[in-house]
């Protein structure tokens, strides 16, 4: 087994696997931006290494800091947790070329399944149900032609990244040409790679992944699906797991083609096949991602596995030691990812200081986070600050649960998602588990409406009853209750609003 890793993450996935080494007995290597030296990742590393400035560019996506600092450090492995690096063929290459084990699949096997349209190939020759549409197209002409062939609506979508960047639905023709450039536009920024290819939109659909663990001997299991459709242009919010959508027949077929999807190309280690649902029950191939995933712990919930200690077990040339027949989904899990963010201005991310920080607890509740009272959120990154994660015997008992965490769950200072998530187990479509894709633009306005301000109205309520109950006590003027307290209109609201807490 490996005697130390380095971790080239940051946040909270960075202490999720911080903490799974500590029990393996493993030693860990940190690495840190500038903005980042407070980071609670850094201060439980056995070693933290600071790699650059504020900027990702700088610091987490810096190749040569972050492979000097392994090789120096002695890491024997370095595990790249989610986003940043974790998908980068170049970076695993060089990883490779330092004998340094990448704890994910190799360098080409990221470059085949991150080439979107390649995947789409390989899978279509698998057997695997695949979107229909067409592959890399070369210009805006012949994008127009393929257009035409699939028909509207349509996702225009690129050929690599991921993070919901470089995708555009476009309804109509006179839309096309704009949105194609811009989807291409917009992934040569963030990928270097401009490439698209077209798919038919399929709507109303539901967005469910299945989870695979796969080690260098050709064993492979599936751990069953999540439900990720809950989402905001094309960014998940909230995942559970089962699906509340899928009959046991039309699980055991998915779960078969994701299998069949990672035979078709030798895959190696944890690896997430994503798959639309329509409403027929018919569920088409999307892609298959090369990492851990930001919800994987719904799944370790429902099926009792460590995925970080697995990825490093197949890392180490282990056999895997699950068998499919052992493995099965037990009682139903819940996860909201916590956002420093404004939702009444846009999701505008919302970074300062956290004033004070109460997290909820009990039975079958966890939190992976990075935060702590006092700690700032820096500017430069995802503004995700946790992921909170319930587990109870049915579905309706982990809604109920969750409802009540996150009603415990205070965080002040700056702006979160709290109250919107808070919605959203209220919202009927969420609750009877008949919701897709389009959740959000749905019920946007129940979802909006009010979006925090009964939560200000009751603490503007408790701070000035507190006040004027302080001002009229040293004034002493005021007629007296029973209890010698002086009558204070404000107290008398609190007391009629259930919010007066003194």
């Amino acid at each position: 087994m490996f005697s130390k890793i380095l971790i080239a993450n940051r946040g909270e996935i960075a202490v999720r696997i911080i903490r799974a080494c500590r029990e393996m007995g493993i030693s860990t290597v940190a690495i840190y931006s500038e903005a980042d030296k407070d980071s609670l990742h850094v201060q439980l590393a056995d070693e933290s290494y600071c790699v650059g400035g504020n900027r990702v560019a700088d610091s987490y996506l810096n190749m040569p800091a972050i492979l000097t600092v392994a090789v120096e450090s002695g890491a024997q492995a370095i595990h790249p947790g989610y986003g940043l690096l974790s998908e980068n063929a170049k970076f695993v290459s060089l990883c490779e070329q330092c004998n340094i084990n990448f704890i994910g699949p190799s360098s080409e096997m990221i470059k085949l399944l991150g080439d979107k349209d390649n995947a789409r190939k390989t899978m279509r020759a698998a057997g695997v149900p695949v979107t229909p549409g067409c592959d890399i197209v070369e210009s805006v002409e012949q994008a127009k032609e393929e257009a035409e062939k699939i028909g509207f609506p349509l996702l225009i979508k690129a050929r690599s990244g991921g993070g919901g960047k470089g995708i555009r639905r476009v309804d109509s023709m006179e839309q096309f040409e704009e949105a194609f450039l811009s989807a291409s536009s917009e992934a040569q920024s963030a990928f270097g790679d401009g490439a698209c290819y077209i798919e038919k939109f399929i709507h109303p659909v539901k967005h469910i992944e299945m989870q695979l663990l796969c080690d260098k001997y050709g064993n492979i299991v599936c751990l069953g699906e999540r439900e990720c459709s809950v989402q905001r242009k094309n960014q998940k919010m909230i995942e559970e797991s089962p699906s509340p959508a899928l009959d046991e027949k039309t699980r055991k077929e998915m779960m078969i083609a994701a299998v069949k999807a990672a035979k078709a190309v030798n895959y190696v280690n944890a690896g997430t096949v994503e798959f639309l649902l329509d409403m027929d029950n018919n569920f088409y191939f999307m892609e298959m991602n090369t990492r851990l995933q930001v919800e994987h712990p719904i799944t370790e919930e429902v099926v009792g596995v460590d995925l970080v200690k697995e990825q490093i077990r197949i890392a180490n040339n282990e056999v895997l030691h699950l068998k499919q027949e052992e493995l099965f989904q037990r009682g139903h899990a819940i996860e909201c990812r916590i956002c420093a963010e404004d939702t009444e201005n846009n999701f505008m991310p919302s970074p300062g200081i956290i004033k004070q920080l109460t997290e909820p607890n009990g039975i079958g509740v966890r939190i992976d986070s990075y935060v702590y009272e006092g700690y700032e959120i820096p500017v430069f990154y995802d503004p995700m600050i946790g992921k909170l994660i319930v587990w109870a015997t049915t579905r309706q008992y982990a809604i109920e649960r969750m409802r009540r965490v996150l009603y415990e769950y205070k965080i002040t200072g700056l702006k979160t998602n709290l109250s919107y998530l808070k919605r959203i187990m209220h919202t009927p479509d969420f609750v009877k588990g008949e919701y897709n894709t389009l959740f959000i633009e749905k019920n946007s306005r129940m979802l909006l409406r009010g979006n925090g301000n009964n939560e200000e109205i009751e603490n503007m309520a408790m701070i000035a009853s507190y006040i004027d109950y302080l001002m009229n006590l040293e004034e002493n003027k005021s007629p007296q209750l029973s209890d010698a307290r002086p009558i204070s209109r404000w107290r008398e609201f609190g007391l009629q609003k259930g919010v007066l807490r003194i």
